[in-house]
């Protein structure tokens, strides 16, 4: 895949939660093939670009959503004009060629957005999704209508149990059953490893890892795999849970 610059328009900029944004982008998304896939943003006064997933894209606009954690996400929630320097064409996504008519997709937090179009295109599929989203408390629940309304079967749990379900996501994926579906997962390491370990079947992981370039140059975010190692951003975020080291 080709990498590119994309000047995006700022359409609109909202909070979800205390500390979770979502931003609307108009332009160029031809090179946006697979959910899960990630954009490089260039922040005023900022050196380093930063990396956000892509929660959905159409033929004319990107839906970014993330959390305010450090000054460039901090700057970029101030933003609600103009344009961003944006690098995209970036990552390897979910593989979407499955044959199980039955899936799981598990979220935790802000590793929630990728999960939107990866959605959206299982269920265009005719495929049934059992989505379980995982948050620390009620306040910080986004995005519980959005896969509702796409028809997934949706159960929210929070780590206080001020909200849906109380503790893990995988005691929840215990309780109904679900260990021997085939799974899609993004979100805290703690929580996908669980996720593997507890599951009888395969599943697409999206990792995360600090990026300086995000396009495979630097090298910066290798991780080791059985296949040797790989980069998050190139052949990654999405990786397989056959090629991962996570046993011990």
């Amino acid at each position: 895949m080709t990498e590119k610059i994309v000047n995006y328009e700022i359409l609109s900029n909202k909070p979800l939660t205390d500390s979770v944004f979502e931003m609307v982008l108009r332009g160029d998304t031809s090179l946006f093939m697979k959910p899960g896939q990630f954009v490089n943003l260039q922040l005023p006064n900022l050196y380093l670009r930063r990396p956000i997933s892509v929660c959905e894209y159409d033929d004319k606009t990107i839906t970014i959503t993330y959390k305010v954690v450090g000054k460039g996400t901090k700057k970029l929630s101030e933003m609600r004009e103009g344009k961003i320097n944006t690098l995209v064409g970036l990552g390897n996504g979910y593989e979407l060629n499955i044959t199980a008519s039955e899936v799981l997709v598990v979220g935790g937090g802000v590793g929630i957005p990728p999960l939107v179009q990866l959605c959206k295109e299982l269920r265009k599929m005719d495929k049934r999704v059992h989505v379980i989203l995982g948050f620390n408390t009620k306040d910080e629940v986004f995005y519980e209508d959005k896969f509702k309304q796409l028809g997934c079967e949706v159960d929210v749990c929070t780590v206080d149990g001020s909200y849906g379900y109380q503790g893990m996501v995988d005691a929840v994926i215990k309780e109904k059953n679900l260990e021997h579906l085939q799974y899609f997962t993004c979100g805290p390491l703690p929580m996908m490893k669980a996720i593997y370990k507890l599951s009888t079947s395969a599943g697409q992981l999206s990792l995360e890892e600090r990026m300086g370039c995000g396009f495979g140059a630097c090298m910066g975010c290798s991780i080791e795999t059985k296949i040797g190692p790989k980069r998050v951003c190139k052949e990654g975020p999405v990786f397989t849970s056959e090629v991962l080291l996570w046993n011990d």
